[in-house]
């Protein structure tokens, strides 16, 4: 699988990736040091926005972010997919598609980073905002290691029969992406012309109508 050893990401902390407080969500710094553009759904989707994490690699680059649209989400209990009485957020994951490229200190090799890196980080970020119901809360961390790997089995066989294809706007243009249902939401991935994977996450907002486009002004964020 052409990723970075998991594109250099741990998978998110349980509870701390999905209710980060808001001061740690919201800084843009971050996302201002990114050498690829941001992206979000596109002008169509009217609600609020707002930032949440960028990930970085061992020498300081970032190399990923989210941002999400919608009701802000908490952890929910599985069982509830489908249900009108939850929120409706989905968050686009930006990931800057490197090519295999030398470690900082020389003495090894990176691997690139591909739509299945995006396709991994979406999935683990849906997960670690799914708590099973009836499980006690000293498993759910055995149960979120568990899963995560599942994802990562997952988005190493895009072209597997867990996929389908769905096209969607980026800028304006039709674009294909991998894309997923199951219990706990949906998960989306694909790449853009602007050297970027996209991976998307989210849970009672339609996967179907959503488009995709660059963040002109990632500073308009900071304030929602």
């Amino acid at each position: 699988m052409e990723t970075t050893s998991r594109v250099g990401a741990q998978a998110p902390d349980a509870e701390g990736a999905a209710q980060a407080a808001p001061s740690a969500r919201r800084t843009v710094d971050g996302y201002l040091l990114a050498p690829f553009p941001w992206y979000g759904l596109d002008e169509a989707f009217t609600g609020p926005r707002w930032l949440m994490q960028v990930g970085t690699g061992a020498d300081g680059a970032v190399e990923h972010g989210s941002i999400g649209h919608g009701d802000e989400p908490s952890v929910r209990a599985e069982g509830t997919f489908g249900t009108g009485d939850k929120e409706r957020f989905a968050v686009v994951v930006s990931v800057a598609a490197n090519p295999v490229r030398r470690s900082g200190d020389g003495t090894g090799v990176l691997e690139a980073t591909s739509v299945s890196s995006a396709a991994w980080l979406a999935g683990v970020g849906l997960l670690s905002l799914t708590w099973p119901g009836q499980m006690d809360h000293s498993l759910r961390d055995d149960w979120l290691d568990q899963q995560t790997e599942t994802a990562w089995v997952l988005a190493d066989d895009l072209d597997g029969s867990d996929w389908s294809t769905l096209s969607l706007p980026v800028d304006g243009e039709p674009t294909s992406f991998h894309y997923r249902e199951s219990e706990y939401g949906w998960v989306l991935a694909g790449s853009t012309k602007e050297g970027v994977h996209l991976g998307a996450y989210g849970r009672g907002m339609s996967a179907y109508g959503l488009g995709f486009s660059v963040v002109q002004d990632i500073t308009s964020y900071e304030a929602k």
